[in-house]
């Protein structure tokens, strides 16, 4: 760090404990109608707005309680379930369909399927230079924070980019859905020359490739995939495509597109959004608590698992959160029908991968860490395992590294982030503007010749 760097650093670590006790807030500021996390005081999430495009079901009201059930999640209407069945049944690749289905509110016929696949294949290539002149020549080693400037950087490719007419919001959404995963590929390549000392190798998408076919030749040296791993992968897709408007990122993406501001601005926000390691990072996390505790159990002990279960909890082994990340959900009671897809398609790819024993483990941390958790909670709400348990060891299994996790999980939501911020534009009309209680303690204006120092400036 620069000595200018230095004398920052410094300052502001001075300032740290001050800014602190700025912001203590007692509980009694939060009396009354505050809702924290925009939640109300029964964990249901505050209600904005209406959408057609996803639904989240976990539970349902009945005499003005919550009834937990069997979770369930619908694109347009359509059970998630219903549509990869049909697909892992036929054997064809589902996310392009589902990207259609979410963006246009319907299932396409064979030949408009057809002929949506035709413009993805235009949609997958960057503009000439790009790669070159945004990702090569500015690596980051975040490739979250790579995707958010790359998205923000189209908007100067754009002849059009402020243009929020149904038309061109389309047109701009279908080509971010095609990009993306190309986006992450080469951000990936170039992280790993740069700070890793690995050879450089830029793949370009192939035309008669499905997205999941395309990002696994993209990213891996060799170009060579497995269709079973692409199937795999094209079902991890469809999974993360949609979750409704009020997850972290589309809400985001809603809030800023309630603005007016264009499709570029509204999908790098959202693209910060899911960075953050409570939301799209949650399945890093889960790996990083996998790894503590494949090596400090027996994975054939249950013994052995609940107690270093009950350590993680008591913030004594692990990240020393106190958390079991993969456990519990905002919505989701009984189950999360996600992580009940991965674990039904993803268990065959553990054995012949060599991972049965890792999932195995995963299964046990479920069955083993909800009791845990509800016994601490005093709570006998039923609780399920999330997506995120399982997601980061199913693309492990796929030779996927783990820095790669949250932006291929972009790839997927993409396609739901611009259903939403199309379904805003037309519908809203209205900028979100949501009020904080002020708890301030008014007080004057003091002169500067009267006011006390209450720190003491750091040596330069």
């Amino acid at each position: 760090m620069s000595s200018n760097g230095g004398t920052l650093k410094k300052f502001a670590g001075s300032l740290s404990q001050l800014i602190q006790q700025e912001y203590h807030i007692g509980e009694e500021y939060y009396r009354g109608d505050v809702k924290r996390g925009l939640r109300n005081n029964d964990g249901t999430g505050v209600l904005a707005g209406v959408s057609k495009v996803g639904s989240v079901q976990g539970y349902f009201i009945q005499d003005g309680q919550r009834v937990p059930m069997p979770g369930r999640l619908y694109y347009r209407g359509i059970e998630l379930n219903e549509i990869v069945e049909a697909h892992c049944k036929a054997g064809t690749f589902g996310f392009e369909e589902v990207a259609y289905l979410l963006l246009l509110g319907y299932l396409p016929s064979r030949t408009e399927l057809q002929n949506f696949n035709e413009i993805m294949k235009r949609a997958r290539k960057l503009p000439e230079g790009f790669t070159e002149d945004m990702i090569m020549r500015h690596p980051s080693r975040n490739i979250m924070n790579k995707l958010a400037r790359s998205v923000l950087a189209l908007y100067s490719y754009d002849d059009n980019p402020d243009d929020t007419s149904v038309e061109n919001m389309l047109l701009q959404s279908i080509k971010l859905v095609g990009c993306f995963p190309s986006i992450v590929a080469n951000a990936y390549a170039v992280k790993r020359h740069y700070f890793q000392g690995d050879s450089l190798h830029i793949h370009f998408p192939e035309d008669n490739l499905s997205t999941a076919e395309n990002f696994l030749r993209m990213i891996r040296p060799d170009k060579q995939y497995t269709e079973e791993e692409a199937h795999l992968l094209d079902m991890m897709l469809m999974v993360h495509a949609e979750h409704g408007g009020g997850n972290n990122s589309t809400f985001v993406c809603r809030a800023m597109s309630s603005s007016g501001t264009d499709t570029y601005s509204a999908i790098a926000g959202a693209v910060g959004s899911l960075k953050g390691p409570l939301h799209g990072g949650a399945n890093a996390k889960v790996m990083e608590m996998f790894q503590y505790i494949k090596e400090n159990v027996d994975p054939h002990d249950d013994g052995s698992i609940k107690d270093y279960l009950n350590k993680l909890l008591d913030g004594e082994a692990g990240d020393r959160s106190g958390k079991i990340y993969g456990l519990g959900h905002a919505v989701y009671t009984i189950s999360d029908p996600r992580a009940v897809l991965l674990k039904k398609y993803a268990q065959h790819m553990a054995e012949i991968k060599g991972y049965a024993e890792e999932f195995s483990l995963l299964q046990k941390v479920e069955e083993l860490g909800i009791p845990l958790v509800q016994e601490r909670r005093h709570n006998d709400t039923p609780m399920c395992a999330n997506v995120d348990m399982y997601s980061g060891l199913v693309y492990t299994m796929l030779g996927i590294p783990e820095d790669v996790f949250t932006p291929l999980f972009a790839s997927a939501r993409i396609a739901g982030w611009c259903a939403n911020r199309m379904e805003e534009v037309i519908t809203c009309h209205r900028i979100m503007r949501p009020a904080y209680r002020a708890v301030t303690i008014k007080d004057h204006y003091v002169p500067i010749e009267e006011r006390t120092a209450k720190l003491i400036a750091p040596e330069a």
